[in-house]
């Protein structure tokens, strides 16, 4: 039986087509988990940086990530308040004022990292646990190779 709500063969066909509406299905779940503590995706990806690649100068940080530097500001400040990110002066250089992830921002960071775990798990459930390590694979280095490719 037809569902009214599948969408046409022709796009299906379109593997970006395909990869688009799984993308915006992971992202509303992933970003309806970080809503419920009162964060957003840009929350989380800051905490990653900082726990990934160590602390940043702001300017940095919105280099890395592509946000917008007054939109950091926000971010920056939010995780501030909630203690997950502390402020301190570069010592090479006085003026600038590095952002670190501190201790609160590692538990919740881990705490988030279960959650986009669950998230992936119920997303990929149609595939064996092989299925899913090689799709992952896949992706990642669909992902390398479209980053290293100009539009």
């Amino acid at each position: 039986m037809e569902d009214p709500r599948d969408p046409p063969p022709t796009l299906t066909s379109i593997d970006s087509y395909l990869l688009s509406l799984t993308g915006k299905a992971g992202r509303n779940r992933i970003a309806d988990r970080l809503a419920a503590r009162g964060l957003r995706l840009w929350h989380m990806a800051v905490l990653a940086a900082l726990a990934d690649f160590g602390p940043h100068a702001q300017r940095d940080l919105s280099a890395r990530l592509g946000v917008d530097p007054s939109d950091m500001a926000k971010i920056v400040d939010q995780l501030a308040d909630g203690g997950h990110v502390a402020r301190t002066r570069d010592a090479a250089d006085r003026r600038r004022v590095l952002i670190d992830i501190a201790d609160q921002g590692r538990i919740l960071l881990r705490d988030l990292m279960r959650d986009a775990a669950e998230v992936d798990r119920l997303l990929l459930a149609a595939l064996t646990p092989a299925e899913q390590a090689r799709f992952h694979t896949l992706l990642l280095k669909v992902f390398t190779a479209v980053r290293a490719t100009p539009d």
